[in-house]
């Protein structure tokens, strides 16, 4: 059997209880590490798994996925994934080679940040399809995932943001040279995705467009799950101030039409006036 286990947002101890005894009885374990990431690093999980993890990367997973199905159906296979197996699309490829292999497979899910979002205030069935925000380059600028944006503002629908995580990355001239060799680990902030969005505010503006502009609610969240976790409810001007710490981090664009109750929500966590310093919540 293969298992694809779902491990929450926060740390080890998210972990279900099926899930956990899922993983403490299968041949091997396998903790997928590039969509996300927890608070804590493997060894922690290892500790309170009581079990060793082999850490599979992007390459692994999507490349190599017959090693880590290799003989799942004579024993038991565990997939760990931050949040819920099926957060990725990657994941249903796994269960697609599976089933193709002959190999059965099971789904233990988890809370991920498609739905834990809604401890903001904005309610869940408001929200339209999600969107990913990657890190600019010199030379590659997308704005193309803008238009679901602008679709769910015009709905009045709220967008989820995801942003960009950069793991195992290579150098151009690295991958160009074929060597082995990384870029440290990025995790776009939500400032950073703020700027790039107020970057594209001004060219649809020039266009004649303007589904959003720089005074537009947004909400900041940052590790969300987690004893530490942050939100500011601000403009998109503000978001480009904010300092919610460490990663992961996340945005959200409100639609045009916010129900009274998800407004006094979002006031809890309201940026004061006149400062760059956010209001933040602990826990949830």
């Amino acid at each position: 059997m293969l298992y694809l286990i779902g491990l929450g947002l926060g740390d080890a101890k998210d972990i279900t209880v099926k899930g956990l005894e899922v993983v403490r009885r299968c041949s091997r374990v396998y903790l997928e590490a590039y969509t996300s990431v927890l608070t804590v690093g493997k060894e922690a999980l290892e500790e309170f798994y009581g079990r060793k993890l082999v850490v599979a990367d992007r390459e692994e997973v999507e490349q190599e996925a017959d090693n880590i199905l290799k003989d799942a159906d004579i024993s038991d296979v565990a997939f760990l994934v931050v949040g819920d197996p099926f957060g990725a699309t990657t994941h249903s490829d796994l269960v697609l080679r599976a089933t193709k292999l002959g190999i059965p497979y099971r789904v233990i899910h988890n809370a991920s940040i498609m739905n834990a979002v809604g401890c903001c205030g904005l309610q869940l069935y408001k929200f339209g399809e999600t969107v990913s925000i990657v890190f600019w380059t010199d030379t590659w600028r997308p704005e193309s995932f803008f238009d679901k944006v602008k679709k769910n503002r015009q709905n009045g629908m709220h967008t989820l943001c995801l942003l960009d995580i950069k793991v195992k990355e290579q150098s151009l001239e690295n991958l160009i040279k074929g060597r082995k060799i990384y870029e440290p680990p990025r995790y776009m902030s939500v400032n950073q995705a703020a700027q790039q969005l107020l970057e594209i505010v001004q060219n649809q503006r020039i266009r004649g467009e303007e589904p959003v502009t720089e005074e537009t609610l947004c909400v900041g969240l940052a590790r969300v799950g987690a004893d530490d976790q942050k939100i500011v409810a601000g403009t998109l001007r503000q978001m480009c101030t904010v300092d919610l710490g460490e990663p992961l981090h996340s945005l959200i664009i409100t639609g045009g039409s916010i129900h009274p109750m998800e407004m006094e929500m979002l006031s809890l966590f309201s940026i004061p006036e006149n400062s760059s310093e956010s209001q933040s919540i602990n826990g949830l």
